[in-house]
């Protein structure tokens, strides 16, 4: 851990000394928390601020981007299959999990993971990522590493509900878990909030951050070692999706291509999902919010969609790429926010409006820095059951209709 000393040097290549301000007044264990805060923060997105006006936010020229699409995959379903199988016999594949976040829109107050989604019995967010996850080990003989990407606030509780539940039958010696890099949370001014006189107002710093907070936590050399060259990135919440899923390793390698993402066809035009195209020649994701009605309403000469493949938040990336892509600097996203703070009488208190920064990087942003991604189209009822809201769409409820359809026992 940092001493004060370089915790003093650090904060004031950023005009920020005020975060030990009340330093002398803190228990050992409080200075110890800070200074470990400090060490962990990366407060180098404070510069994008100088540059924030002048990003216009336009997008480039978009056009629709097709995929290899369940019709095709089926074609060369044996070909893709013996690709992705020796890839992952070879150890070239590992996997990484997005479980940072907490189960609030549940109404749960732990790890959205740790969730119960089953009836009769007992079947964690977790443990249906696992399971799907050994049949992958039961097709190929072989583990696959896995990375779970935690956040500073769930960590502890994570790792130990993972050993609690002896890790669902999966080999532990595969498993790593490593902290998400924080951002700070800023005044207007680009000062940073504190939201006590021992802690300073972080965030996670986006989806974006997993492969940053794998270089940070030290995990890069051992994947090197293992010569991992492909990491499936997917989120904790889709609970019927295939993870290191031999055929869409396989596809991706046989294309050539430098990375790929799993779509499903959309349900309407309107629905709410990212859509995979093409920016300036460049694999890019359209958020629906950004389409405008002719692109949510374009067909193409079947008369379907033209902007037809929404993006379900499942990768693969390429190691070398993703280290190309981290030396490259990723964009930071600067969002206005209403952020908790403490006042000047030491009180932490929620503003009614925004009232600084949050800084984030976005996935989405590394497949636009690919050369190209391959589009691939999965079966939406086989591997797309989100569980977002308690109820409604993408939900609890949702996501158990579909697992039953799946044969899956709750």
């Amino acid at each position: 851990m940092i001493t004060y000393n370089e915790a003093l040097k650090i904060l004031s290549e950023y005009g920020q000394e005020h975060i030990l301000r009340y330093y002398d007044e803190l228990s050992d264990d409080e200075k110890n928390g800070l200074l470990r805060q400090i060490e962990v923060t990366d407060f180098s997105v404070i510069n994008d601020l100088k540059t924030r006006n002048e990003e216009s936010g336009n997008r480039g020229v978009l056009e629709p981007l097709g995929a290899v699409t369940i019709e095709d995959i089926q074609k060369n379903k044996e070909e893709y299959l013996k690709v992705g199988i020796e890839a992952i016999k070879a150890g070239k594949a590992a996997a990484v999990m997005l479980a940072g976040g907490q189960g609030t829109r549940l109404g749960f107050n732990s790890p959205k993971g740790m969730f119960n989604i089953g009836e009769n019995k007992e079947l964690y967010i977790f443990q249906c990522q696992i399971n799907n996850l050994l049949d992958v080990v039961k097709l190929t003989g072989e583990y696959i590493p896995l990375y779970i990407m935690t956040s500073e606030k769930n960590n502890s509780e994570t790792i130990d509900f993972f050993e609690k539940n002896n890790y669902f039958g999966y080999n532990s010696s595969y498993v790593k878990f490593f902290i998400q890099d924080m951002a700070p949370s800023v005044d207007f001014n680009g000062k940073i909030f504190m939201e006590s006189k021992s802690e300073m107002a972080v965030s996670p710093n986006g989806n974006g951050g997993w492969f940053s907070s794998i270089v940070r936590a030290g995990l890069l050399d051992e994947i090197r070692e293992k010569g991992i060259e492909w990491i499936n990135v997917f989120a904790v919440d889709n609970v019927l999706q295939r993870i290191a899923d031999p055929m869409f390793i396989g596809a991706v390698i046989s294309s050539g291509m430098q990375s790929g993402s799993k779509v499903v066809s959309k349900v309407s035009p309107d629905e709410r999902v990212g859509v995979l195209c093409l920016e300036d020649g460049k694999p890019s994701i359209v958020e629906y919010y950004e389409m405008t009605d002719e692109m949510r309403f374009l067909l193409d000469k079947n008369g379907e969609l033209s902007y037809k493949y929404g993006v379900i938040l499942n990768y693969l990336f390429n190691v070398n790429k993703a280290v190309e892509i981290l030396n490259n600097k990723m964009p930071i996203h600067i969002v206005e926010k209403k952020i908790p703070c403490m006042n000047d009488e030491g009180v932490l208190v929620t503003p009614e409006k925004p009232n600084g920064f949050k800084f984030e990087t976005l996935v989405l942003d590394m497949i636009h820095m690919q050369d190209n991604c391959l589009s691939y189209e999965v079966i939406r009822n086989k591997e797309f059951a989100p569980v977002k809201n308690a109820t409604g769409a993408d939900s609890v409820e949702s996501a158990r209709l579909l697992l039953k359809e799946n044969g899956v026992e709750l």
